[in-house]
């Protein structure tokens, strides 16, 4: 399917310093340390600022393409970015579109993880931040459109993108392998993007996980964006940013209760979710084995 998509009005581009590596999503799903560990490939650049948005009408797109430009290295031979929010249909709707558009032969990078656990996580993390003030049931009671289900119905969020891109243009990956599986995950990746499968480096494992720090910054509710200098320490390289970060929020934090997802609701939960995630089973030819749905 193709259609026509209106560019924000800029300059001629300069050839080559658009992005070929888009990590789509999904939210909650390990794209902070994707994005970290691709960024020590010799042969790979990551955008100094992780979620760029730039194919999204109400966020970037607007600041055109050279400003788009502007946050990547063109000498790499992979050039990539990391914006969750693209896979956030029906919220922000025609990214594929727009992506197509601007950059038709870039690789595509789609993490997923156990649904349920991925809703919880998208909760807590909105709690954290002072964006969602109700109760894990409460936010939950009607799962069409619903901001956290949406993002866990991977298959219809994949489909958004088959319109546009070929099936041999997408990777996709779990949070799991990442953890359990991490040297062998990255080859996987590094093949996919054709540069150096070999590549090691010791900070891949120097941490056991980034998901540590984000357990302490979930036990604590705040609204990160009310905090001066926020949005410069999101700009700085990841290692210094995680550190200042920590510095920064415990002082505004207090601590809050981590939800419980009652029985009843969960399998409700995987009932409505289940044919989404067989699709997606169908589509991999990957059986998620250690998924509750």
């Amino acid at each position: 399917m193709t259609s026509f998509v209106k560019l924000p009005a800029v300059r001629k581009s300069k050839k080559g310093n658009l992005p070929n590596l888009i990590i789509i999503g999904a939210q909650k799903c390990g794209t902070t340390s994707m994005h970290y560990y691709l960024s020590y490939h010799p042969q790979i650049t990551m955008s100094r600022e992780k979620e760029l948005n730039f194919f999204i009408q109400e966020r970037n797109w607007h600041k055109g393409i050279e400003w788009y430009k502007s946050n990547f290295n063109s000498e790499a031979k992979v050039r990539g970015e990391t914006s969750p929010n693209y896979t956030n249909f029906p919220s922000w709707s025609g990214v594929p579109e727009r992506m197509h558009s601007v950059v038709p032969e870039t690789r595509l990078i789609y993490i997923v993880r156990d649904p349920i656990d991925r809703i919880i996580a998208h909760y807590i993390h909105y709690y954290a931040e002072g964006l969602e003030h109700r109760k894990l049931s409460d936010a939950l009671k009607d799962f069409n459109n619903n901001i956290y289900v949406c993002r866990s119905k991977y298959y219809m969020q994949l489909e958004q993108y088959l319109n546009y891109f070929s099936k041999s243009n997408i990777l996709i990956t779990t949070l799991e392998d990442l953890y359990s599986h991490r040297l062998q995950t990255l080859q996987e990746v590094f093949r996919f993007l054709d540069v150096d499968d070999s590549f090691y480096n010791r900070k891949f494992f120097k941490i056991k996980h980034k998901s540590n720090y984000k357990r302490r910054k979930n036990l604590i509710g705040l609204a990160i964006s009310q905090i001066p200098g926020i949005n410069i320490v999101e700009r700085l390289p990841f290692d210094i940013r995680e550190k200042v970060k920590t510095l920064i929020y415990f002082p505004f934090s207090h601590k809050i209760e981590l939800p419980v997802l009652e029985n009843n609701l969960r399998q409700e939960l995987i009932d409505y979710l289940r044919d989404d995630i067989n699709c997606l089973r169908e589509f991999t030819c990957y059986n998620f084995e250690s998924w509750c749905v």
